[in-house]
């Protein structure tokens, strides 16, 4: 009786996995032992789908563990790795499970950039090993219904995970096997299996009879829901799979009650309800001939049919002779309860015993995302910090060089070079001078063209597709279903004229910088030159050395030397900021798997307040204390030019010195921003090639599934029929199936597992024996030489040995089928040649002999033999 039901895998074609994951390994982790560990897991994550959907799987447990091992290190994967159509482009391809395809086509399939499409394909796969292993196992111990229930309650829980998730993961239609639709019936049918190994198996444990009834009529009801699945879904019966099934269903669906009515027979019998018993053996019996008579080419109740009878009669026997109880009536039984033992699977990964994580450290892309945010907020906090602190001691080095401190202090002589000023010429020399900065301006340029060149061709390529993608969708209008690329690219291009913006403001500071290098050239190149020169382009004066020692020059040297200690903080304050670390990973995965989501801005501003908070307020100190220390300086030099003799030859020198120390400042500052000018360009450069890779690979896989999704729609043009197709007359069709519950299906015999052989044809008859020499002769009652009548009938054909008749068609008017043809003379060479006989009405050929004549040099032979072929 036990006929259960498995599905066919899905089959899928090779995929490289090593070539695009490698890359953006490579691109987003810096090269060293962990980059290297990441891309020896990629290479066993492509083994381990290889030897998943690669070969064909034994129906065995061990098989269905690699399928598992590899659905979970999909789950494991998704969240580290950005699959998607516009960053890592990966196209898997998938065949329909239940289309064969035909002899000008291949079978359904479709191909998506997206990894919960494969992840939903290898958990169909899985479902349907596992009904295939099910289905295997041997019932009569308790080992295999153990087994066989475990399977089918893991194929109805995958089947039911994909019903939910398959709209989300591929966010387009999918094929018909994985529609919800499809699958929630096929979740309903393992169900059912499932329920049903639960009522053998208490059977076989010989449980209470009651008990058995409830599971039995629990498994017809999953039964009967499966049925109905199957026979008024639309899409369903599209499948000859399906039109299998049916029967199947049906059938199992009467077994189930007949066996329900069976065992609750016995419990009115331990009840002394002699006459209910009778009633529910006989409504047993009604339903198993149901079955025999409608599906006995699917199912067999031999066995379960005798049972029913032996117990019906000896029921009846004992009912006529002891206890004369009234049968009541079908509809008057008390119905019989329901015992539900099976439960779908709960699908949540890890589901293989032995999987481990091949990825394991690498943390998923919603922490890496975090994590990028968050080195851009500290990146920010750390440039707002030290950005403030050099603004600060920019504006306090203008200050002093508008007052030429503190060279003016060291310039109490007259006619010599202030010590600081010297200080600050050699540091220039040290820097490279003019021909350092000169260069480092050359190269700006250069560098911006590159970058420029390489945004533009990255680009550009997304121009092309998009107009190849526009071309084709206007061709083939909804037959091109695929993602527009103009929607696709949109991330793209606002990623690139981001990059485009920031090139633009990169040629406004380079001109900001240039335009200052302009205006302190001639000082800058005045410091560059050797110290006898230099002080001969400074004025010289005689001012009073009575200034030397006084109690003003010491007040603003000690305020100038508190100035620098204050500068020199800053150094210091820097140098420390700028080293400080923190790993926020740990925080974003504690809260990843604490809450299941990340408040990056929330987390990120509280640490990076731990972090740089005591920062900010030595920063702010400083600035206070330059505040107060300028002023002072600023009362102080008043006081000092006060006592300064004043004279023109010394507001010339403290001119040209101001000069000299502005250019220094500006110098330093030129070649800091001119160095970081260059970092930045390399820096965009490396950017810009990923960005380029990214455009590149995008453009490349959209290619493939562009020539992947022509091909199918060639193949569909093809399939498609040339002209109208043609109503059959109502008494050529097919009668109409009665109204009345499930369609049987075409009288085969079912078997779920494998394929039915094609019967041999007949063998030919042999041909018949032809006695040499032997001609036509003419029949006794010949037709008379002339036009036929044109209501004469068609020559009869011989009988033929296989197959349908062929069809007689009228003959044309002065057409006549060749009296005595025989098809299996030709290639005997004792066969004469016939003698050519004019059609009546068309005139000889010409040059040929009278009619009736031979031609010339063939003597004709008498017939000796009737023809094979009746005459007319």
């Amino acid at each position: 009786m036990a006929t259960f039901i498995s599905v066919p895998l899905k089959k899928s074609t090779e995929v490289d996995l090593v070539k695009p994951l490698s890359k953006f390994i490579t691109v987003s982790y810096p090269a060293g032992e962990e980059q290297g560990e990441y891309i020896r897991a990629v290479e066993e994550l492509n083994k381990l789908r290889k030897n998943a959907l690669g070969r064909p799987l034994d129906k065995h447990e061990s098989s269905l563990e690699i399928l598992l091992r590899y659905y979970d290190q999909l789950c494991a994967v998704e969240p580290k790795f950005p699959f998607s159509e516009n960053q890592l482009c990966v196209t898997f391809t998938w065949k329909d499970a239940f289309d064969k395809g035909s002899l000008f086509s291949g079978s359904v399939k479709l191909a998506l950039a997206s990894l919960g499409y494969e992840k939903t394909c290898v958990l169909f796969n899985a479902a349907a090993l596992a009904s295939q292993i099910a289905s295997e196992q041997n019932l009569d111990n308790d080992e295999g219904l153990k087994a066989a229930a475990k399977f089918y309650q893991l194929a109805s829980g995958a089947f039911g995970h994909i019903k939910d998730t398959v709209l989300s993961a591929l966010n387009r239609e999918p094929t018909m096997d994985i529609s919800p639709e499809t699958v929630g019936t096929l979740k309903l049918i393992m169900l059912a299996q499932a329920q049903e190994v639960f009522f053998l198996k208490a059977t076989s444990d010989k449980m209470k009879d009651a008990v058995i009834a409830k599971l039995a009529n629990q498994a017809a009801d999953f039964y009967g829901e499966a049925c109905k699945q199957c026979q008024y879904k639309d899409n369903l019966p599209k499948y000859f799979y399906f039109q299998e099934v049916l029967s199947v269903l049906a059938a199992k669906h009467t077994i189930m009650q007949a066996n329900a009515e069976l065992h609750q027979s016995v419990t009115s019998k331990q009840k002394k309800r002699f006459g209910e018993e009778i009633a529910r053996l006989q409504r047993s019996a009604e339903l198993v001939k149901t079955v025999a008579s409608s599906y006995d080419e699917y199912v067999s109740v031999k066995d379960l049919s005798e049972t029913i009878n032996r117990a019906l009669v000896a029921a009846k026997k004992d009912n006529d002779f002891i206890y004369h109880d009234r049968v009541p009536e079908v509809k008057d039984l008390e119905h019989i309860g329901k015992a539900v033992l099976v439960k779908a699977t709960t699908i949540t990964s890890p589901l293989s015993l032995k999987f481990t994580d091949l990825f394991e450290k690498m943390v998923p892309m919603v922490v890496q995302q975090s994590m990028s945010v968050y080195t851009q907020r500290k990146a920010d906090t750390v440039n707002r910090l030290v950005g403030t602190m050099r603004e600060a001691t920019n504006l306090c080095n203008g200050v002093l060089a508008s007052l030429n401190l503190p060279a003016a202090l060291e310039d109490l002589s007259g006619d010599s070079i202030p010590q600081s000023i010297a200080e600050k010429a050699r540091a220039i020399v040290q820097l490279g001078g003019l021909q350092s900065i000169e260069q480092l301006i050359k190269d700006l340029p250069e560098f911006l063209t590159r970058n420029r060149e390489i945004l533009d061709e990255s680009l550009k390529m997304l121009d092309d597709e998009e107009t190849t993608d526009s071309d084709l969708r206007t061709k083939f209008n909804q037959r091109w279903n695929r993602t527009p690329s103009g929607e696709l690219y949109k991330p793209l291009r606002t990623e690139g004229a981001n990059f485009r913006n920031i090139l633009d403001k990169a040629v406004q500071a380079d001109q900001v910088v240039g335009d200052r290098y302009t205006t302190h050239c001639d000082m800058i190149a005045l410091l560059c030159k050797p110290e006898n020169e230099l002080n001969a382009a400074i004025p010289s004066a005689n001012p009073t050395k009575t200034l030397q020692g006084n109690e003003v020059v010491n007040v603003l040297r000690s305020q100038l030397a508190q100035l620098d200690e204050v500068k020199k903080e800053r150094d210091t304050l820097e140098g420390e900021i700028k080293a400080v670390t923190f790993d926020m990973s740990t925080s974003f995965l504690m809260a990843l798997s604490q809450n299941g989501a990340i408040n990056e801005e929330q987390l990120s501003l509280a640490q990076l307040d731990q972090l740089y908070g005591a920062y900010n307020q030595r920063v702010q100190t400083t600035i206070h204390m330059q505040e107060t220390l300028l002023g002072q300086v600023q009362t102080s030099h008043q006081e000092f030019s006060s006592l300064k003799q004043s004279n023109t030859e010394a507001n010339q020198r403290d001119e040209v010195l101001k000069k000299l120390a502005s250019a220094h400042d500006s110098y330093v500052e030129i070649s800091n921003n001119l160095r970081e000018g260059t970092k930045f360009y390399n820096d965009l450069t490396e950017i810009l090639l990923k960005f380029q890779n990214k455009c590149s690979d995008i453009v490349f896989a959209r290619k493939t599934e562009r020539d992947e999704l022509l091909k199918d729609l060639q193949q569909s043009i093809a399939r498609e029929p040339s002209a109208p197709s043609v109503n059959v007359p109502a008494y050529q069709s097919n009668p109409a199936a009665p109204a009345g519950g499930p369609t049987p299906a075409p009288r085969t015999v079912f078997q779920p597992q494998q394929p039915q052989a094609k019967p041999l044809p007949p063998a030919r008859p042999p041909p018949p024996s032809i006695t040499p020499q032997a001609a036509y002769t003419p029949p006794i009652n010949a037709p008379p030489t002339g036009p036929p009548n044109s209501n004469q009938p068609p020559m009869g054909a011989p009988p033929q040995a296989q197959g349908p008749p062929y069809p007689n068609y009228q003959g044309y008017p002065g057409y006549f089928q060749m009296p005595g043809y025989n098809p299996y003379a030709y290639g005997q060479y004792t066969v004469p040649y016939m003698t050519y006989q004019q059609t009546p009405g068309q005139g000889g050929y010409p040059a040929a002999p009278p009619a009736g004549q031979p031609y010339p040099g063939y003597s004709p032979q008498p017939p000796q033999q009737q023809p094979y072929y009746p005459q007319q």
